[in-house]
């Protein structure tokens, strides 16, 4: 539906263009927000005012929300919160959240692009229509990545594969007819990662924990994969380990990036996606994620009123058909904040230039390891 046209604000922690070591805060203004301001208020008066029959006939937003939608929060938070309306609920558990994460991700962009590490995301599959064109093969180079993602902006759907997107559209359209909804699959990649972040020492630290928390925490995500994932467990041992050369001028496979020119050491696979032993090992990151169909359909599935407890057809609020390249653009913001905090965690200092300076420490210390 895309009824929102988001721009983020900039309240504090920036001056002239340059962070000053505050906290940098953000606003973000919802257009739809006015239309909720009595439904959703603080004040104690005003529920006072929904007792009010003759009010709540004439607007339905005010009647409690009470057939929970599966595949939603509704019923597991009502029952945990003890609420009887669901929309305390609904309004919570909302993805429209995720707008915070993509304007605090694109600070993490931002500070990593000052270190050379891109990411970028675009949508590998959607209601069952893929391309095996798509799944990033182990040798691909960065500029193979960026040719995705620059085909996957110009694209309504995020496929840079154009047979792909007109079919993924088609099959979009379809199910809006029917009132259906549509998941799919979307890869995020980071590109120019140094070697070493993340640990092998603590669970807690492993640089792969932390990138599949981050994008399991997005709503509706249930399955993520690094590298070649499931298909890695299908395999023979010697087929799926990426093996180790050495070359004292590493320019074909270079494993760093034009600031940081190799460590000699090269890979000439990445079937592990980037990630060995919990850190990340100079190759690109290749990130996939599935996200399921939106539970919100405009054809309602069964449920139960929590009142009453009869079968009642779930409420309908309003919903997109397929947020996929939404998604996989979310994707991109908490793999930012995730690669940012663990390139702070190892080269962390209180300026750019004392960051810098810890980081081009590290990178002479590889190139002559």
């Amino acid at each position: 539906m895309k009824i929102e046209s988001d721009r983020a604000q900039i309240l504090s922690g920036v001056r002239w263009g340059k962070t000053l070591g505050s906290p940098v805060s953000l606003l973000i203004e919802n257009k739809d927000w006015s239309n909720w301001q009595y439904i959703m208020s603080p004040e104690l008066r005003v529920k006072s005012l929904e007792l009010n029959t003759e009010l709540i006939t004439h607007n339905s937003k005010l009647q409690a929300v009470t057939r929970p939608r599966p595949g939603h929060a509704d019923l597991s938070g009502a029952l945990k919160y003890n609420h009887r309306d669901l929309r305390n609920v609904l309004e919570h558990s909302s993805a429209r959240e995720t707008a915070a994460r993509v304007a605090i991700g694109a600070i993490a962009k931002k500070f990593l692009s000052e270190f050379d590490i891109q990411i970028i995301s675009y949508v590998t599959e959607i209601g069952g229509v893929k391309s095996s064109e798509l799944r990033v093969k182990s040798q691909e180079s960065e500029k193979k990545f960026l040719s995705l993602f620059k085909k996957a902006e110009a694209s309504p759907v995020r496929c840079p594969d154009s047979e792909v997107e007109e079919k993924i559209i088609a099959k979009i359209k379809a199910a809006m007819k029917k009132g259906d909804t549509l998941g799919g699959v979307f890869e995020v990649a980071v590109l120019g990662v140094p070697v070493g972040l993340g640990s092998y020492s603590q669970w807690d630290r492993r640089l792969n924990a932390k990138l599949a928390y981050a994008l399991m925490g997005i709503q509706a995500i249930k399955g993520v994969e690094i590298g070649l994932g499931f298909e890695m467990a299908r395999r023979h041992g010697s087929e799926v380990m990426d093996e180790i050369y050495y070359r004292a001028q590493n320019n074909e496979h270079r494993t760093l990036t034009k600031k940081s020119p190799g460590t000699g050491f090269y890979r000439k696979t990445n079937n592990a996606g980037g990630i060995e032993g919990g850190m990340s090992n100079g190759m690109p990151i290749i990130l996939r994620a599935a996200m399921k169909p939106i539970p919100t359909l405009r054809t309602p599935l069964s449920s139960i009123d929590i009142n009453t407890k009869k079968t009642f057809r779930a409420a309908y609020e309003r919903s997109d058909v397929c947020a996929v390249p939404a998604a996989s653009v979310i994707g991109e913001a908490v793999t930012a904040l995730v690669i940012a905090d663990s390139f702070l965690d190892k080269f962390g200092g209180d300026s750019m230039e004392e960051i810098t300076r810890n980081y081009e420490g590290y990178l002479k210390q590889i190139r002559e390891f």
